[in-house]
């Protein structure tokens, strides 16, 4: 094994390349922080991801597949995929994963750590959740009562591999709080980052409206700001698109409801540039776009649980609700509306977790890390 960390041989190992998510944003800047690695997924969209034009990206045979960019459809397959990788000339391999990515195989003399986002949510966390959800639209009627068999499967292969990796790292201490559970093992923290500065140059004055950014899946209780912002005149946007989006739609009543479904980057950071604050009503691994929003200088409204908890300043850079009903969050705006929130304290705060942040502590953790394992193999 190399001793300097210049001279490492690196892996990154991902579960999926095919969307700018805030898991395929971290593995860009791991590209970053290793700039000869070898990156390992098990399908990738090249066109989303121009700076890694020129990069070896390994894929595996699900990447011939005309469906490939359908990551779900292929959860059976994944396992085996992640265990063909050949990644025995490697002195580090870091695995950035929520679902198989971590269950690649390595030698002994190989240190894998894991940037992990969650015990796979439809194995653990959230199982009776998914299973009785339209993940799979039309189709989900007829795959539910092979579902729980299946997840059995996967459950067990998951548990297994999840010993395979030697650290865990957790995005959040409520993902280290999942590790220790589904896992029983213990992990360090380290929040995931946010682009600062792109949101703090979206910065505009705050205009008569609350956001709420993300994927409509059943999860995010976006149906719970509807059902408030039905009670209320104040208007709020919608960005996102989903398997929920529909039925949100027709829950919505009023014209102080507008759906905008998918935007660019680009367009997604001028909303939140121009927003009163950002609603974000659903118990979250951690959550990237509360830091965005403060990034902006503009206030969060968040339900009092997950990895929201870990950012947003009660008080200082937002309000919580404690339940997830219209009354109670009904009554945190009201709470916001009365305050004045300091747009610098919010900056202030989001910085914090910018990537040049996460960069400068990933790098030294795995420095250490890489020491304290050349001297344990040396005994």
């Amino acid at each position: 094994m190399a001793t300097k960390f210049e001279d490492l041989r690196v892996a990154i190992v991902t579960d999926w390349l095919t969307n700018r998510g805030g898991g395929e944003r971290v593995v860009l800047l791991l590209a970053e922080i290793f700039p000869a690695a070898d990156i390992y997924t098990s399908v990738y969209k090249p066109s989303v991801f121009p700076e890694l034009k020129g990069r070896k990206v390994i894929t595996s045979y699900l990447q011939k597949s005309p469906l490939r960019n359908k990551h779900q459809l292929f959860a059976m397959q994944r396992p085996a995929v992640f265990e063909s990788f050949n990644l025995d000339n490697y002195d580090l391999v870091i695995s950035s994963s929520s679902a198989e990515a971590k269950g690649v195989i390595t030698k002994p003399e190989t240190l894998h750590i894991c940037y992990l986002y969650t015990p796979t949510r439809y194995y653990w966390s959230h199982y009776h959740e998914y299973i009785n959800s339209d993940q799979f639209g039309v189709l989900s009627r007829f795959l539910r009562p092979f579902m729980p068999a299946i997840i059995h499967k996967l459950r067990m292969w998951d548990r297994v591999a999840a010993d395979r990796v030697d650290i865990f790292v957790a995005i959040s201490h409520h993902i280290k709080k999942r590790i220790a559970k589904y896992y029983e093992a213990d992990a360090s923290v380290l929040h995931p980052p946010v682009d600062f500065h792109r949101f703090d140059k979206a910065t505009q004055l705050s205009e008569d409206f609350y956001l709420v950014v993300g994927r409509q899946v059943a999860y995010k209780r976006t149906d719970l700001v509807v059902e408030t912002f039905n009670r209320l005149t104040l208007e709020v946007k919608i960005i996102g698109d989903g398997p929920e989006i529909k039925r949100l739609q027709q829950l919505a009543r009023g014209q102080n409801i507008e759906f905008l479904k998918s935007l660019s980057d680009e367009e997604v950071a001028r909303y939140i540039g121009r927003c009163k604050a950002l609603i974000f009503p659903q118990e979250e691994d951690f959550g990237i776009v509360p830091l965005e929003a403060m990034a902006a200088g503009k206030p969060v409204i968040a339900f009092n649980k997950g990895g929201a908890t870990e950012t947003v300043i009660d008080g200082k850079t937002g309000v919580f609700f404690d339940e997830q009903t219209p009354r109670s969050l009904i009554n945190a705006i009201k709470k916001l509306e009365s305050m004045k929130i300091s747009p610098n304290d919010c900056k202030q705060q989001a910085k914090r977790f910018d990537n040049s942040v996460f960069k400068r502590k990933f790098k030294s953790f795995v420095e250490r890390a890489i020491d304290k394992y050349h001297k344990m193999l040396s005994v």
